[in-house]
């Protein structure tokens, strides 16, 4: 086991969107013979995209998973998402990888969600490689790629090949290791031969300059070179493998995904220089109660451990639970314990997923991928393990949702379906959040861009078939009242028999903002018999929750009841309810009443070149910048802005940036809304209403 631990890689795609992750997946599996057809994106047949939603926008939507064998080894890959809409679960499956792939595409160089890639790679102190794609295309330039990222990226990016020819003519790379050529014939077969007389001086000094920076990641290496000795390239190999496993430097290869130039040579640096489980070495975990540090290490004899990085729902097969085992071995059929439910779950099958595929296999040890279904509790971001050790991981919190749309059946009576369909596509996609706005009476569906909201109404449609329309949705405005007023409230009707009587005076006075309601009873001598003051109360909750303006909950008064006067035969609860609500309508009526918005806190990271722009953008929108703070090469804006003006921000700031731009955003407060704004919002609801 522990040789087939040794020989496995753990391997994340990572890029921004189009940059060549699924092509290069789809070629590795093609060289190895896992399928017998090279797929193309553009053609929706590749093995790692096979969703509906995918092959229709010829993007990855979710991770892939796959694996292949070359020269005795194991390759297992994730090809991650590249669209900011669904980065995310791209964040949330990079973390049970060993090891970090960044394309970048060699035209487009480096883009916001390549840095952001980058950035998850960071974060879990993942050794990378960056491979340079599409180097036959037309404007693709390998120098100015590499530029960009020396730029972009720490630590510093180093070349181990140069490509030969460009654009349409690129046919071949050079080792600069071995200061080999190798040529590629149309198939992707490589000759290996003689570097090309032209690029000879080029290839030399570059040689040299890999050299001095792959030599100190090995201090002896380093003062034997300083000294003049000339390294023989075993040596260099070892160092070269050093230096990547401890991020002193990321190597920087290149190729062609499509047309296989220098694919053979990639999968060689996986196997030869990034990490495997072993390399990994020991996960931190804390006991069952969250406290003191439990070293989990990737022994297949300990007791199992794991985490939960994905899951798939499938109305027909059920949920699918994708997880990493870090340490211990399982087999075809058995139980675990998951930590965050406190529950035991048990699994039949033990799977191996191979796109769109999955395999049954026997057993699984640590650095395994794989999957089980049918779980009754377990979700993304669970830990499950041995009951006889009980751990918990800390796994990645989804990225915080950044646009919602009110969500409503196309069809009548659907309402339940919605609730009960989406929440399945939230165990699958915990970047989503379903919540029901009690105020406006919509249900609402968050998600990190329109994108994603589309997409999951597809899947909702296919899926479980629920049709829904997404709206925008309404703002909760609330209403106050600026003066203290003091008014009766007088409820007389005679009837044949007992009639009705309920008479009372109140003071209605504005609280600060944030109080709420308060009732004060000052009642005194009996003027109203005791049992009927709760009623003159519930008479005025009932009314503030209609408002006097447009309908809106009435918020932060004070109603005090100080006088009144009752019928010994014709009063009764009901006639003091209606007391209570005749003197809350007058009262709010004279007492100024005005229109209150809630005001949202925002945080926006941007690169300093478009600070103007966005704080142009936010005094458009009634924002208020409280102030900016630097967070390494990108600033950060925190202002507060109206909801009213924010709901369609995340489409516009990426407008702004050119996608390079990130915010958050969380309820602060509700203010007042100006005067001329408000008449318009009153005139427009009243309107519809008629």
């Amino acid at each position: 086991m522990t040789e087939k631990i040794e020989g496995l890689r753990n391997i994340a795609l990572v890029a921004h969107g189009g940059a060549g992750k699924t092509s290069l997946a789809e070629v590795m599996l093609f060289n190895t013979g896992v399928i017998n057809r090279h797929g193309r994106v553009d053609d929706g047949n590749t093995a790692m995209d096979f969703e509906p939603e995918e092959l229709k926008r010829n993007i990855s939507l979710s991770s892939g998973f796959h694996q292949f064998d070359w020269k005795k080894h194991t390759i297992s890959l994730i090809d991650t998402p590249g669209d900011l809409n669904f980065f995310s679960d791209t964040r949330s499956c990079v973390q049970a990888a060993d090891g970090a792939v960044v394309v970048i595409d060699a035209v487009d160089g480096v883009k916001v969600q390549t840095e952001q890639a980058w950035e998850f790679a960071e974060e879990f102190n993942l050794p990378s490689v960056i491979f340079i794609n599409k180097l036959d295309r037309e404007r693709a330039d390998f120098l100015r790629t590499f530029r960009d990222a020396d730029e972009c990226f720490e630590p510093k990016p180093i070349r181990l090949q140069l490509p030969i020819g460009s654009e349409a003519d690129f046919k071949g790379v050079v080792d600069l290791i071995s200061m080999k050529a190798f040529i590629y014939d149309a198939k992707g077969s490589a000759t290996k031969t003689d570097i090309p007389s032209d690029m000879q001086d080029m290839a030399e000094e570059e040689r040299e300059a890999l050299v001095e920076n792959v030599v100190e990641s090995d201090d002896e290496l380093l003062e034997r070179y300083l000294e003049g000795e000339s390294l023989p390239d075993d040596e260099i190999k070892s160092a070269l493998r050093k230096g990547t496993l401890s991020r002193t430097f990321i190597p920087v290869l290149c190729g062609s995904a499509t047309n296989n130039i220098g694919i053979d040579l990639f999968q060689d640096f996986i196997i030869n220089c990034m990490p495997s489980p072993l390399d990994r070495g020991s996960w931190i975990a804390t006991d069952d109660a969250g406290e003191g540090e439990i070293e989990c290490g990737p022994d297949p004899d300990a007791p199992f451990a794991g985490f939960v990085i994905k899951t798939v729902a499938d109305p027909f097969a059920g949920r699918l639970s994708i997880f990493r085992i870090v340490s211990g071995t399982l087999g075809a059929v058995g139980n675990f314990f998951n930590t965050n439910k406190d529950t035991n779950e048990r699994y039949n099958q033990l799977l191996r997923l191979a796109g769109k595929e999955q395999k049954l296999i026997t057993e699984a040890g640590p650095g395994s991928i794989v999957a089980v279904a049918k779980l009754k509790e377990t979700t993304t971001g669970d830990t499950i393990c041995d009951n006889s050790r009980k751990v918990k991981f800390k796994c990645a919190e989804p990225l915080p949702a950044l646009i919602s749309f009110a969500v409503q059946p196309k069809s009548k009576g659907d309402e339940d379906k919605i609730f009960s369909s989406l929440s399945k596509l939230l165990e699958e996609d915990i970047a989503l959040q379903l919540t029901r706005n009690p105020e406006t009476q919509q249900i609402l569906l968050s998600g990190l861009g329109q994108v994603h909201i589309e997409v999951t109404a597809e899947k909702l449609k296919r899926k479980f078939n629920v049709e829904v329309l997404l709206d925008t949705p309404k703002i909760p405005y609330k209403e106050t009242i600026t003066k203290k007023v003091r008014v009766q409230g007088k409820h007389k009707k005679q009837t044949g028999g007992h009639g009705q009587y309920g008479d009372c005076w109140i003071e209605v006075e504005p609280l600060p903002r944030g109080k709420g309601f308060e009732f004060v009873d000052k009642i005194v001598g009996g003027a109203i018999p005791k049992q009927y003051i709760p009623a003159v109360e519930k008479g005025i909750i009932e009314s503030c929750q209609k408002g006097i303006l447009a309908g809106f909950p009435c918020i932060d008064f004070r109603a005090t009841l100080d006088y009144g006067s009752y019928h010994s035969v014709d009063s009764s609860e009901m006639a003091f309810k209606v007391a209570g609500s005749l003197a809350f309508k007058k009262a709010t009526a004279d007492a100024g009443p005005v229109l209150l918005e809630p005001i949202m806190n925002i945080s926006i990271t941007t690169p300093d070149e478009y600070m103007g722009d966005i704080m142009g953008d936010l005094n458009s929108r009634r924002g208020r910048v409280l102030g900016m703070d630097s967070k390494g090469k990108n600033q950060v804006i925190n202002a507060r802005v109206p909801m009213a003006e924010f709901l369609s921000y995340a489409p516009d700031l990426r407008s702004i940036t050119g996608g390079r731009g990130m915010f958050n955003m969380e309820f602060s407060h509700y203010d007042e809304v100006p005067a001329q704004i408000s008449q318009k919002i009153i005139e427009e609801i009243n309107r519809d209403k008629e």
